[in-house]
């Protein structure tokens, strides 16, 4: 009999004040029997006895028989022919005058398979030496760049044996951006592994996959170069490179909560820069005797030292100058001066930046757009060509899409009309637009604004270049009269 608890409370406590089995079972009204079971405390009503009953028909012989169809399937290797509960049943019946039923036998089956075989989510402990191995990975995450909520693809790795981390954002997960973060990587961690640890996307991978795996011609170079070894997981087995893994979606809590609002992409990496050394240096992991900081500060002495030539991670093209003065690179035209026009010139896209050069000299520089159809300019470069075609500037690509409105409209109410409103536009580029518009706002509304009057203003007076001297300087006298003794010079 099962009884409650408040039944049991009450067996235990009149039993241990002296009171007999048969006063309790007459005083309680349940059988002696019942008091007897748990009147010691040798049993408890919330205890029950695991069912471990087989069915009578499940014999050795028959365990052994489901067995040996597991042995046969195992010296086949045939995926897609394997015996299947059902078929050991149809078996066991034709060739065993097995009486019992389907059910049986599918409970029979499960049993024996999960004793031979190991869970899929079990996982080998793992070490690691110092400077042995490093894990990577990307992510991703969302942030307010310029005011645009805008996502962001998140570059992770740690170190395997001290656990130090190094997270940076970017634009795109291409492979120019994949090899900038690795070479951003070694910097921060001051060395490289021996071996770095990643899945097989396919920035890294063009083919196969795990051990299989033949890596990207450009990132064989790029490893090459800095001497560590390639080891690329299998595929969904997010657990062989598990401590990256939990970096990802750590650094995306820790680091971008609350969503982070800055002007550049620039800005949010200093931000994570700061956030991975505040990490190295307060963090401790757990289960861990030691804390990152301490753990570092050992495994940098065994990193490799990084190469002074720096592996150029960019992809570069050839680009010829159109007519109006802009280059094509990946769908989107990015201008450069109208100097160039109608020249080959080399553009190298970088993870977050664009770089134009002619004869190995910058002549441009821009944040990289990604996407199609955007055009990128810059006033400066067309500054001289307005200043021959004045009567174009009002409707100017160049002008209305690099200045803000103020200065804009402030322009087009010049006296001075078009050509007045270019001197404006130089004195932009030479000054920068903001200084320009401080002076507009520095000068009373009620006076007409010119540009002659804004120069007067960017005009300030020089120090004076006068030198001053002392009053008095010491002069020493010289007696000559020697040089009139030795010449014959009469007195």
């Amino acid at each position: 009999m099962i009884i409650e608890v408040d039944i049991y409370a009450a067996i235990r406590t009149k039993f241990s004040e002296g009171e007999s089995i048969r006063s309790i079972s007459k005083n309680l009204r349940i059988s002696r029997q019942t008091v007897k079971k748990y009147c010691e405390g040798e049993f408890h009503p919330e205890m029950r006895k695991t069912y471990e009953r087989e069915p009578d028909v499940i014999t050795e012989d028959v365990k052994a028989f489901i067995l040996n169809c597991f042995k046969e399937d195992g010296n086949e290797k045939l995926k897609k022919q394997k015996h299947t509960a059902k078929r050991i049943y149809d078996r066991l019946v034709a060739e065993k005058e097995f009486k019992g039923s389907c059910s049986t036998i599918r409970a029979t089956v499960r049993v024996l398979k999960g004793e031979r075989s190991v869970p899929p989510q079990s996982n080998v402990p793992l070490s690691y030496e110092p400077g042995e191995a490093i894990q990577i990975d990307w992510g991703e995450a969302t942030i307010y760049l310029g005011g645009q909520k805008t996502k962001v693809n998140t570059f992770c790795a740690r170190l395997c044996y001290s656990c130090d981390i190094f997270v940076q954002a970017f634009k795109s997960a291409n492979q120019e951006t994949f090899l900038e973060a690795q070479q951003l990587m070694f910097d921060y961690f001051g060395g490289i592994p021996r071996k770095v640890i990643f899945d097989n996307a396919k920035v890294a991978v063009k083919e196969g996959f795990g051990i299989y795996a033949k890596p990207q011609d450009r990132y064989l170079s790029f490893s090459a170069h800095y001497a560590f070894a390639l080891e690329f997981c299998n595929p969904a087995k997010g657990n062989e490179k598990g401590l990256v893994e939990n970096l990802v979606g750590y650094s995306r809590r820790n680091f971008l909560v609350p969503v982070p609002r800055v002007k550049t992409i620039d800005d949010l990496n200093q931000q994570l820069w700061n956030s991975c050394l505040k990490y190295r240096k307060e963090h401790k992991v757990e289960h861990r005797v030691n804390t990152v900081e301490t753990m570092y500060n050992e495994e940098i002495n065994y990193l490799k030292v990084i190469p002074k030539y720096r592996f150029d991670t960019s992809k570069t093209v050839i680009a010829k100058v159109d007519d109006f003065s802009t280059i094509r690179y990946e769908k989107n035209n990015y201008s450069v001066p109208t100097k160039y026009l109608r020249k080959e010139v080399t553009v190298k896209g970088y993870a977050n930046a664009i770089y134009i050069l002619y004869q190995g000299s910058v002549i441009a520089k821009y944040s990289r757009q990604y996407g199609f159809g955007h055009t990128k300019y810059q006033l400066e470069h067309y500054i001289d060509l307005l200043e021959r075609k004045p009567r174009s500037v009002g409707n100017a690509k160049p002008v209305k899409e690099t200045l803000t409105k103020e200065l804009l409209d402030w322009g087009s109410h010049l006296p001075g009309g078009n050509k007045e409103m270019v001197k404006l536009l130089r004195l932009c580029v030479d000054y920068g637009e903001e200084e320009i518009l401080a002076i507009k706002r520095s000068i009373p509304s009620h006076n007409v604004l010119t540009v002659d009057m804004v120069r007067t203003y960017l005009n300030k007076p020089v120090d004076s270049p006068a030198v001053h001297l002392k009053n008095e300087i010491d002069v020493t006298i010289t007696d000559l009269r020697k040089y009139d003794e030795k010449y014959g010079v009469a007195n």
